[in-house]
């Protein structure tokens, strides 16, 4: 809406004449963002059109009072047929007159408001059109008809249903709102994703199990309950779990209000929608110093929804955060510890991982905390060097070491598990003595390298020792994990060549 606003407002001030069209989802309407282009739109009453595209869907159902208010319509046919058994009996009564029917009319606009969510956008300046049927085109063609010619703000409000002609999608909308290839017929989704459990699962689970014996852990999601694996949560623990719909400013501020009053908030968001409640994690948490952990799931590039949603950003931008833990864990068993851990460090902490299966390694029983700010050396020093990795990245840096091995390279491999805190004990005395690696599923600014490299040079210690592999200063493309991981060297032969060539 404040982009649509703001090419109307350049085509007038340009003098061109031209329809802009925002369509929007009601589950974006529960966003603060919306309604700050609604209010300066009905400001300045510029020639645009809004489409609310209403499904009662944004990924899961829409939750809060304003879905609430937006479901609570009634047919134009009802409207219509009061509307028009009023005028008849007033007609009737001669004594009345047209003072009556002008009375009609008032009545008829507070009915509207009662009925229908007309009345909150006219409110804020704009002209209500709606509720139509969204799957009827000839109603939407003729009603695009009658409004074309208005230059005022107009706010079309369109019901659909997410899924609508297939059966399938219309009983498991969610299921179907991201999809890859399925069976046509039955609507079964073929998933090509190995035996070992997700990330996502494990973090789903491992929560579940600490909630058990911790009545102050409360979980938040913002409309992806089961995207970040809190499904389970929410059965188990109703009361103890809050989704805020797509609101992630105010689900971070949420979450720092409920640590302030004592309980333990997991915030379970994917790594790219972080971005949006970036100021209220500074101010809100962060400089107040409470105790929120942030389950960052699609963590890295993540795929076929493209540079949207990669979440290759988030070692920068956290790592400069004052107070801020963030953690990676190298595999699925790591996950439970460090989930265990941010819960038991009473401090704003983040942990980030990857979408996908893990590597399949046994899972430990019980999580057990982790050594704050430590790393884990993985594999003994050489002659070679030391790759330090963090997150999803330890296990390729591992097989990269044995190619290494193989034609006669040793390096020593560091799991660095902590961005922030890094392991200064563990990480200068190999920097010392050999040339540096990192490599991390994220950019090269301000992550895991430029970090190391901040360190060398607080130590005083040769910057030009250092080779950072990841992913350049550029928004990455759309693709699949595996097929970026080999574009931008990241898979055990890619780190290889680089430990070879700088050696070289």
């Amino acid at each position: 809406i404040s982009a649509a606003l703001g090419m109307a407002v350049g085509r007038d001030l340009k003098g061109e004449r031209n329809k802009v069209i925002a369509v929007i989802g009601d589950g974006s309407m529960t966003g603060g963002v919306a309604f700050e282009g609604l209010n300066q739109a009905g400001h300045l009453n510029k020639d645009l059109i809004v489409i609310l595209n209403d499904n009662e869907m944004s990924i899961a159902e829409n939750v809060g009072a304003l879905s609430n208010f937006l479901s609570r319509t009634i047919t134009n046919e009802f409207v219509h047929k009061i509307k028009k058994d009023i005028e008849s009996f007033l007609e009737g009564l001669d004594s009345f007159g047209k003072g009556a029917l002008k009375a009609t009319k008032r009545a008829e606009e507070s009915l509207k408001g009662i009925f229908t969510p007309g009345m909150l956008f006219e409110a804020f300046g704009f002209e209500y059109i709606g509720p139509i049927d969204g799957h009827n085109l000839q109603q939407l063609q003729m009603t695009f008809e009658k409004i074309k010619n208005f230059d005022d703000a107009v706010l079309i409000h369109v019901l659909t249903k997410k899924g609508n002609g297939y059966p399938p999608a219309e009983k498991n909308p969610a299921l179907f709102h991201g999809v890859g290839a399925f069976e046509q017929a039955t609507g079964r989704v073929n998933k090509s994703r190995g035996t070992a459990a997700t990330y996502t699962a494990v973090f789903g689970d491992t929560l579940c199990k600490l909630a058990a014996d911790d009545e102050s852990i409360v979980a938040i999601t913002a409309a992806m309950p089961d995207g970040t694996g809190l499904g389970r949560f929410a059965t188990e623990f109703p009361q103890r779990f809050f989704d805020v719909g797509i609101a992630e400013q105010h689900a971070v501020t949420f979450a720092a209000g409920l640590a302030a009053e004592g309980l333990k908030p997991v915030f379970a968001i994917y790594s790219s929608f972080l971005q949006r409640g970036y100021d209220q994690l500074l101010h809100d948490v962060c400089l107040q110093n409470l105790p929120v952990v942030f389950a960052i799931d699609r963590a890295g590039v993540v795929g076929n929804d493209g540079p949207t949603h990669h979440g290759v950003f988030d070692l920068s931008y956290l790592r400069l955060i004052p107070d801020l833990t963030v953690m990676a864990p190298k595999d699925e068993n790591e996950l439970q510890h460090m989930l265990a851990s941010a819960i038991h460090y009473n401090r704003p902490t983040t942990i980030r991982y990857p979408r996908g299966s893990g590597s399949g390694v046994p899972l430990d029983q019980i999580p057990a905390v982790l050594p704050y700010g430590k790393g884990e050396l993985l594999r003994q020093a050489g002659e070679g060097g030391t790759i330090i990795a963090i997150g999803n990245m330890v296990a390729p840096a591992l097989t990269a070491a044995e190619i290494l091995s193989a034609a006669g390279i040793e390096v020593a491999v560091v799991n660095a598990r902590f961005i922030k805190p890094l392991d200064r004990e563990m990480i200068l005395p190999l920097a010392a003595n050999g040339r540096i690696f990192t490599v991390e599923d994220n950019v090269l600014q301000g992550g895991l390298g430029t970090a190391l490299l901040e360190l060398l040079e607080e130590e005083g210690l040769p910057l030009a020792a250092v080779t950072r592999l990841g992913y350049p200063d550029r928004y990455i493309e759309q693709g699949e994990q595996q097929e970026l991981y080999e574009r931008y060297g990241l898979t055990p032969a890619g780190i290889a060549a680089s430990v070879m060539s700088a050696l070289s």
